[in-house]
């Protein structure tokens, strides 16, 4: 697997040795159990790849799920030990002492169907062709990953989760979670997310998924039996995407109007943006799947609870009866604060139990993923509370 940062971008994460759960194992779980999902289709069989973090405890009561957002994975934390610079996306709030606390919780990360990192996707071998499924790999939803989640959750005899949590796409699915298994979850943190895409990001994902579907590489899907892959289109992708990412002061601050080498009338990168996304394209082209990207965006753009109430988010997310954290950053223009404030209002409308940071942070979209210390301390206080309460109170469950 490669070592990239998390969902969105930046230089890969460093491991803060002091703190960290070390080196961790990915592991499969298989499940032969038909999963029918929200197009229509049903999955015969598919496999998830997870890790966990920490001991469950003896009334298996301590569990927190860790939802991953668009192009990141199951590998939260830790490091592998054939592969010690791949550090895992959130390292800096999961491990001993850390805001989510390895010490007190059992914490599980799991990849997505879809992905193109271990869990059953585009890449993966259709049992009923023999060939990997590529282009006819179904569409998926969050409602389905929400869904393959509960089915882990039950091989891991964790009948009730103390807390799912995740930023950005993770965050909408630890929103569904707490509306479609109520029963099953205490606390949602809902961070950097929204109740649904604005017009503006389902066009910047259109815009990503047509600069590759236009690849002259990519074939319909195809381009595996063809022996290429559409590595243009996954450079244009990711250069849309990681724009989006950083707020405008954060890329001023970064890079300003800096040159590599002067002016030299052409069309190479010459400011240092330029090069920076060139390089994160080129980073991204070497090891995403562009099948994976065009199903985890539509993910995205389907996400949207409350069309099945009319439009009433309130009632939508009525159905939830654990306590909810929403945290939103001041900087974040791809989900903006305002979103974050749609689905508080809606949830005190219902009564439900629900807290609300807004954190000013200058980094945008991003700041979710990084070490910024108000944040972690609204974070690290909830889990505190939490375990204050008991982690005991929680439903147990059957051996794995």
């Amino acid at each position: 697997m490669p070592s990239f940062s998390a969902t969105t971008g930046g230089a890969a994460p460093v491991a803060d040795v002091d703190r960290s759960v070390g080196s961790v194992v990915s592991r499969t779980a298989h499940f032969d159990t038909p999963l029918a999902l929200a197009c229509g289709r049903t999955l015969p069989q598919y496999d998830l790849a997870y890790e966990t973090y920490g001991e469950l405890d003896a009334a298996r009561s301590n569990a927190v799920l860790v939802c991953h957002a668009l192009n990141a994975s199951h590998h939260v934390a830790g490091w592998y030990a054939d592969d010690p610079d791949n550090v895992g996306w959130w390292d800096n709030m999961v491990g001993p002492g850390k805001p989510l606390d390895t010490d007190r919780y059992f914490v599980v990360g799991v990849n997505n169907l879809g992905s193109c990192f271990g869990s059953t996707g585009p890449l993966s071998i259709d049992p009923t062709t023999g060939a990997p499924f590529g282009s006819s790999f179904p569409l998926i939803t969050v409602e389905d990953w929400v869904d393959a989640q509960a089915q882990l959750a039950d091989r891991l005899g964790i009948a009730q989760w103390a807390a799912v949590m995740g930023g950005s796409l993770g965050g909408m699915q630890a929103l569904d979670w707490a509306i479609r298994y109520p029963p099953r979850i205490r606390n949602a943190l809902v961070i950097a997310a929204a109740p649904n895409l604005s017009a503006e990001n389902i066009a910047f994902n259109e815009i990503a998924r047509q600069a590759i579907m236009t690849d002259p590489d990519f074939h319909d899907g195809n381009f595996e039996a063809h022996g290429v892959k559409p590595r243009r289109g996954l450079r244009v992708a990711r250069m849309i995407g990681h724009i989006t990412y950083l707020s405008d002061e954060q890329m001023d601050a970064k890079f300003g109007r800096q040159l590599r080498d002067g002016i030299n009338f052409s069309f190479a990168p010459e400011f240092q943006i330029e090069s920076y996304l060139r390089y994160q394209g080129e980073k991204f082209a070497d090891y995403y799947d562009a099948n994976t990207y065009l199903r985890i965006t539509k993910a995205l753009d389907y996400f949207d609870p409350a069309t099945r109430e009319g439009g009433d988010l309130a009632r939508a997310l009525a159905p939830a009866t654990c306590k909810l954290l929403v945290i939103s950053f001041t900087t974040d223009w791809r989900f903006p604060a305002s979103r974050s404030r749609e689905i508080v209002k809606a949830l005190v409308r219902k009564q439900r139990d629900v807290s609300y940071a807004e954190i000013a942070a200058p980094h945008g979209h991003d700041a979710f993923l990084l070490d910024n210390p108000q944040y972690h301390a609204v974070v690290r206080a909830w889990f505190d509370r939490i375990a204050a309460e008991g982690v005991a109170d929680g439903v147990g469950g059957a051996t794995p």
